[in-house]
């Protein structure tokens, strides 16, 4: 389910930040990502943090990361929650504590915290997976931003449901030599989009996209674009645009 579609500065209530979540037959659920908007995307649906127990962090940009805060201080108050469980490489988690989180969450009523203080925390080995409600979730390494000195940590996800191999980007640049291999072994893509017109140089941007072999496009919903107007994406080859709330059941009879 996607809990909306939009890009990280998507404004407005008829979108949201691209946050995601997996679900199982076992009504078990995934958050993928936590974004600054996740309150009103989750409220959306009629959920809110006491459904999340579970979490999954791509990278330290803020419409990924930037909704913990929410989550950590309402489960860790909340007699309710137990400790959500936090999926998250290696390499990020302990900037994701000393540079993002540690400023508003570092310091409540008689005591200094950590990360550990409000998640279980489960640090993903370099080219690891994690398993999860009966599936194993293999991270992605992907090119997002490139600083000149350093790739900045980034990992899409790519696992297999119900025989169907899925592959997610999170946020990529195009990059087809170094990620083809998981558009070729995936049934269905999911694959963050840029349409802005000034387009940035850390996100595949839809006129990239659309040069990928036919069948590629094919498999390939589009997500994380801007505001506006969208190019006719079914009329160049894709799946279509991601709408927010929309869903897909991993069976192969709705592949078709």
């Amino acid at each position: 389910m996607f809990l909306g579609s939009g890009s990280a500065f998507t404004v407005g209530a008829d979108n949201f930040q691209s946050n995601m979540l997996l679900i199982n037959e076992q009504n078990q659920k995934l958050l993928i990502d936590c974004g600054t908007d996740i309150r009103l995307s989750l409220y959306a649906v009629g959920l809110s943090y006491l459904d999340i127990t579970d979490i999954y962090i791509s990278h330290q940009h803020s419409d990924h990361i930037g909704g913990l805060e929410y989550i950590a201080f309402s489960s860790l108050f909340d007699p309710r929650c137990n400790k959500p469980n936090l999926y998250l490489s290696k390499d990020i988690a302990s900037d994701l504590w000393d540079r993002s989180l540690s400023g508003g969450l570092r310091s409540i009523d008689g005591d200094i915290t950590s990360l550990e203080s409000y998640f279980q925390v489960n640090k993903i080995e370099n080219n690891g997976h994690f398993d999860w409600g009966g599936l194993q979730l293999n991270l992605v390494k992907v090119v997002h931003v490139n600083n000149g000195y350093f790739l900045m940590p980034s990992y899409g996800l790519f696992f297999e449901a119900n025989g169907i191999k899925v592959f997610l980007s999170t946020d990529t640049k195009f990059c087809f030599n170094y990620i083809g291999e998981f558009y070729e072994r995936a049934d269905i893509i999911f694959h963050d989009c840029e349409t802005s017109h000034y387009q940035t140089p850390v996100h595949a941007g839809y006129k990239e996209l659309v040069t990928l072999p036919a069948r590629i496009k094919n498999k390939m919903w589009l997500y994380g674009y801007q505001p506006g107007a969208l190019p006719d994406a079914k009329q160049d080859g894709f799946r279509g645009f991601v709408k927010r709330g929309q869903t897909f059941e991993f069976s192969p009879q709705n592949l078709d």
